[in-house]
């Protein structure tokens, strides 16, 4: 498929109103995969994002003024993009559930109140760049995961240049070796593969019956707690999905919550116990904080996967 021309019109267009403290640009940066992200970029005033639809690719073009959003798409997906607008700018959202308990809540819930949890309108494209950040740096994870949308993607429609992720069917017949030079060992591969050939069912199960992605998810190889809880996070919007298995997690609630350098998994978990419902969201607000842990030791260094 040919990307439409820069200047072609919008297939579709909508006008969303936002409440009066609302911080889109916040919402949508945990989809984000950072500088390089070759399917998302923040542009002047707003947003551009490529994305998968159940009617093909999209362009997804999102500005911002006070108390008001302007979407515009590209491609055969567009009516379906559109769609997806008030769920990932948080619409949906519900934050008035949180009940802050700890003094430090409380002040980032008022600091951040326009943040919401998003909801990417598809599970296929969270569960691919969670598969690919298993257990590597995020500076792994991002470049395998722009080596892949180059090598495989496809030109968007509309503007921008970006590239649309390679079509579910598409990634689940390459085989692993084809994958090990941009960074992906076997294990990950594999789980990818798998992943996109499940993506249409996980899709379908999203859609009609929430409440069972996560046991479909557990089901596939290669999917433990971290994986699931970030899919359903950034997927369905899940304002109590904690990422259990996280490098850093568990340090930075134990740092914030109650002043201890280091915590493990049981130690995060009980931290957040007060605000189960809504630990998703309070996870979210303490990484907006940037309150860390003092560093004692090196960083975890990169490996190069693709040189074994």
């Amino acid at each position: 498929m040919k990307a439409a021309p820069a200047g072609a019109p919008p297939a579709v267009s909508l006008r969303l109103g936002l409440p009066p403290d609302s911080q889109p640009l916040l919402t949508l940066a945990t989809l984000w995969q950072g500088p390089p992200d070759p399917a998302m970029r923040f542009v002047a005033g707003g947003v551009l994002r490529a994305t998968h639809t159940k009617r093909g690719p999209a362009t997804l073009r999102v500005r911002f003024r006070p108390e008001e959003a302007f979407a515009e798409a590209w491609g055969p997906g567009a009516n379906v993009a559109l769609e997806t607008v008030p769920g990932l700018l948080g619409e949906l959202d519900e934050p008035s559930r949180l009940r802050p308990q700890h003094p430090l809540v409380q002040d980032l819930a008022r600091r951040f109140a326009g943040v919401r949890m998003t909801c990417a309108g598809n599970i296929y494209e969270p569960l691919l760049a969670t598969i690919i950040g298993q257990k590597v740096t995020s500076f792994e994870a991002r470049r395998s995961y722009r080596l892949l949308l180059q090598r495989w993607g496809e030109p968007a429609p509309g503007p921008g240049g970006l590239l649309v992720p390679p079509a579910p069917e598409q990634l689940a017949r390459l085989p692993y070796h084809v994958l090990h030079p941009l960074g992906l060992e076997r294990r990950r591969a594999d789980a990818l593969r798998v992943a996109a050939g499940a993506a249409r069912a996980l899709q379908r199960l999203a859609d009609e019956r929430p409440a069972g992605l996560g046991p479909a998810l557990a089901s596939l190889p290669g999917i433990g707690a971290w994986s699931r809880a970030e899919v359903l996070r950034l997927g369905l919007g899940d304002p109590d999905a904690v990422s259990v298995g996280d490098y850093n997690l568990p340090s930075l609630v134990g740092w914030a919550l109650a002043g201890e350098r280091r915590a493990d998994d049981a130690r995060m978990l009980e931290l957040l116990e007060p605000y189960r419902g809504q630990r998703a969201r309070v996870v979210q607000l303490l990484e907006l904080s940037g309150l860390y842990p003092p560093r004692r030791g090196p960083r975890l260094a990169p490996r190069s996967i693709a040189a074994i």
